[in-house]
């Protein structure tokens, strides 16, 4: 492979993370709010060595990691888990925020973030890594471009807090958004373990990929309306 046709392959992986994970970046933005600012940059941090040495695991043993369906179930779920208690909690008037329920244990909540937002982030590596396989077969070359792409996405993560927290009402679509992700990885994982586990393609649950990011973009677009037409939140006076 010369040059060239490596730095093209490179940005295409990246633009093919970047559009697989829009999804993942908001997962992200919605783990790390609950944590005070320091600790989400520091939360983040471990969260890209993590996800690094997850995706090259991931890459090294594709053949095996595309296996493992109870992962994508487990991430899934959890995530599933996060859409509703945000929602439950939010149509309850004596409901803690996020930042209050953390209380003395900020610490170990820290932790407890960090180890699943590698959880998750194997789960959707599980379900990316087959599209850049597929697209090319070196190593290096698929490495580097999924390497910028989750820094990017990282990024894109500290950026989504700072928009939540000046307009409150995108965190709902935020969690919409999460909830809607964590269907899909639960049905593929579902599928998944059905088809290598049960060996029954009748129990098979399909959700087309246009589905999911037709209602992905429905997700963005009306929620991100109705949260800009509430009004963002005041900065604090100096």
């Amino acid at each position: 492979m010369g040059i060239a046709e490596a730095i093209l392959a490179i940005v295409i992986i990246i633009a093919l993370e970047a559009i697989l994970s829009v999804d993942n970046a908001m997962v992200l933005a919605v783990m790390v709010k609950p944590l005070p600012p320091e600790l989400r940059r520091k939360a983040l941090l471990y969260g890209i060595i993590g996800a690094y040495i997850l995706r090259g695991l991931a890459l090294l043993f594709a053949t095996l990691i595309i296996n493992i369906w109870w992962i994508q179930v487990l991430g899934g779920v959890y995530l599933i888990y996060l859409a509703v208690k945000f929602f439950l909690n939010r149509q309850s008037d004596e409901a803690k925020s996020p930042e209050q329920a953390l209380g003395a244990s900020v610490q170990q909540s820290f932790w407890r973030i960090v180890v699943m937002i590698n959880v998750v982030d194997l789960a959707f590596a599980i379900d990316s890594v087959l599209v850049v396989v597929a697209f090319s077969k070196v190593f290096w070359v698929i490495f580097t471009g999924v390497a910028i792409g989750i820094l990017l996405i990282r990024l894109a993560a500290g950026w989504m807090v700072r928009v939540m927290e000046r307009y409150p009402k995108l965190e709902a679509v935020a969690y919409a958004v999460v909830g809607w992700a964590g269907i899909k990885l639960a049905l593929e994982g579902w599928n998944l373990g059905a088809h290598v586990w049960l060996h029954n393609e009748a129990l098979v649950l399909h959700l087309p990929k246009e589905l999911f990011l037709g209602g992905t973009l429905l997700i963005l677009i009306a929620g991100t309306l109705w949260a800009l037409r509430s009004g963002s939140r005041s900065a604090p006076s100096a």
